[in-house]
């Protein structure tokens, strides 16, 4: 990256799923002259849109959007990729003068773009991934996240033992570098200086909010969206397609749930990637500045913010 992306205003708005980032990116964007660069690590791939809650098309007209839409669901997409993609993002962005506002919540590729972390771009050993994936179906999927917890405890707690192919994917990168996933953040070296606004709640209210989400998907086209996938060929619960909602709405395909189970099951995986999020995104970290949504008015606190931080910045380029 060069130093023009590097001494970049950069704002991050970060926080559990459902917690209302993009509405807030929105609005700030269109007060900021911002664009908004896409760090949810599900809107990356196509035909995936109810089910990752993708900004709608009229959305992504009223202020430009990157880093959504640009892989296939069943194509492998590396943090190392993502992050060359997105700081290239970042540099185009400032150079024509707007602001880039980072927004999502997979806490890898938010702190991978802020950090500058030196990801190897490590080629994929299919002898290696074979053999694991002949071990997670003879021993089960938890036999391969105890395998990662004992060498990197940090990673693994950051994956959901069921998303195998994240799973692998790490313990494919400490065979082929000797360097744990957990290291490259400890490796980093600093690219900005941001504004982090962090969005949270109660944990009773973020499931409630989750709920009525997950409840809004399957009114709006959910389950289509899934047999539409199915059809194209790609299988639920495989890649990018572990995610919540889609694994189980796909069992239900498969006869295995009740759709009323399959929507249950959704909203508890949906809450405990909420939990894994905020791992990520700890409380005592000083650089995010959390504000609470049901005891302020997030978008009049972050506009505060976003001022105060751009007066800042440019009184220190002068």
């Amino acid at each position: 990256m060069n130093m023009a992306a590097a001494n970049a205003k950069m704002v991050v708005i970060i926080g559990p799923t459902a917690i209302g980032k993009s509405k807030l990116a929105i609005k700030i964007s269109e007060q900021f002259f911002g664009e908004i660069i896409n760090t949810d690590s599900r809107q990356v791939y196509r035909y995936m849109d109810i089910g990752t809650a993708k900004p709608s098309i009229s959305d992504q007209t009223r202020v430009p959007h990157h880093m959504i839409d640009i892989n296939l669901p069943d194509n492998n997409f590396s943090l190392g990729a993502f992050i060359k993609l997105a700081n290239e993002m970042v540099e185009q962005v400032s150079v024509r003068g707007n602001l880039p506002i980072i927004c999502g919540g997979t806490g890898q590729y938010i702190w991978g773009i802020v950090e500058g972390w030196d990801v190897p771009n490590t080629l994929p050993n299919q002898k290696f991934r074979d053999v694991k994936l002949k071990e997670a179906k003879e021993q089960g999927v938890e036999f391969l996240h105890d395998q990662l917890a004992v060498i990197d405890p940090e990673r693994a707690s950051e994956i959901d033992p069921r998303n195998v192919r994240r799973v692998i994917r790490a313990l494919e990168i400490i065979k082929e570098t000797g360097f744990k996933p957990s290291q490259f953040a400890k490796q980093r070296r600093t690219e900005f200086n941001p504004l982090i606004i962090g969005l949270t709640t109660s944990r009773p209210d973020l499931y409630r909010m989750i709920d009525l989400r997950v409840d809004h998907m399957m009114q709006t086209g959910f389950l289509e969206e899934v047999k539409e996938l199915t059809i194209k060929g790609y299988k639920m619960g495989v890649g990018s397609l572990a995610s919540p909602g889609y694994r189980e709405l796909g069992q239900y395909l498969e006869g295995t749930y009740s759709l009323e189970e399959a929507i249950s099951k959704t909203k508890f995986q949906t809450h405990r990637l909420a939990r894994r999020q905020y791992t990520w995104f700890k409380s005592e970290d000083t650089r995010i500045n959390w504000l609470d949504i049901n005891k302020v008015d997030v978008y009049q606190q972050a506009s505060t913010l976003i001022k105060d931080y751009l007066s800042q910045t440019s009184s220190m380029v002068q």
